[in-house]
């Protein structure tokens, strides 16, 4: 393999004109519009990690009987670049799923990111979120953990480990040894209580579960629970099963994506 000579000045080579294709470039590249249902919640996602999460949460909030929690389920393809449509970018400048609108406020509310958007709702319905200041900040702590950690677990180990053209060793190496580390820094903190933040079920494990949770249940990248020896976290594939369990979760998990039309 020819060694990589660092350039002084980055240039992109490739020419990729494709509407899903990765670019350095941010902004919508066509016009599109995006269906609009009669829910308070418009939801364009996909069942990636990140969008796993906020069908949960809010089907969660349904299995506490929260009104006003009904939401229309869109499919965002990103791997056809429905991210990237004009009505998208409008809601997520970023380009990113999930989005979520609340309609039900006037003018409506566009959120982005996943992390925000789990706070926006436990905050607007007043659930999944401890009313005390320790285990609000405790929390939140978990949260924007994961927020900051979940790049290693997907970015970083699951491109290398999953979907890089051909094994690397030093990338490899370098991002399961970090996986590693989050998940015993997981394990210790779940050998002292049931949850992540506490003794409440909260966002915080909203947020982590999809990445983390089925990370060590074998359902993220083939073989990847054998090659990161998830036995050795027995605390985690605990509370990783407990969660699956929840009904929320599952239904979460099932929700139905209806297309949307470019």
């Amino acid at each position: 393999m020819e060694a990589y000579e660092l350039p002084k000045v980055w240039q992109w080579e490739e020419e990729n004109t494709e509407k899903g294709g990765n670019r350095p470039t941010a902004g919508s590249r066509f016009e599109q519009k995006l269906p609009v249902g009669e829910a308070p919640f418009q939801l364009y996602s996909l069942g990636t990690p990140n969008g796993i999460k906020i069908t949960v949460m809010l089907e969660e909030l349904k299995e506490l009987g929260v009104a006003g929690a009904d939401y229309d389920l869109y499919t965002i393809n990103i791997g056809e670049g429905d991210q990237f449509g004009s009505d998208f970018v409008e809601i997520n400048p970023n380009s990113k799923i999930p989005a979520l609108v609340d309609q039900s406020q006037n003018p409506r509310v566009d959120i982005f990111e996943s992390g925000s958007i789990l706070l926006y709702l436990a905050e607007k319905f007043d659930q999944l979120i401890p009313k005390d200041i320790q285990g609000r900040t405790e929390t939140l702590n978990w949260l924007f953990w994961q927020i900051g950690a979940g790049p290693y677990i997907g970015g970083g180990f699951g491109h290398f480990f999953a979907y890089a053209p051909e094994p690397m060793k030093y990338p490899i190496d370098r991002f399961t040894m970090e996986t590693k580390r989050q998940l015993d820094l997981l394990d210790q903190t779940l050998a002292k209580r049931s949850y992540v933040a506490g003794d409440t079920y909260t966002i915080a494990d909203i947020a982590i579960w999809p990445w983390y949770g089925r990370l060590a249940l074998g359902k993220l990248y083939e073989g990847s629970d054998e090659f990161l020896n998830i036995e050795e976290y027995p605390h985690l594939l605990e509370w990783a099963h407990l969660i699956a369990e929840r009904p929320g979760v599952q239904k979460g998990l099932e929700a139905e994506y209806q297309p949307i039309e470019n």
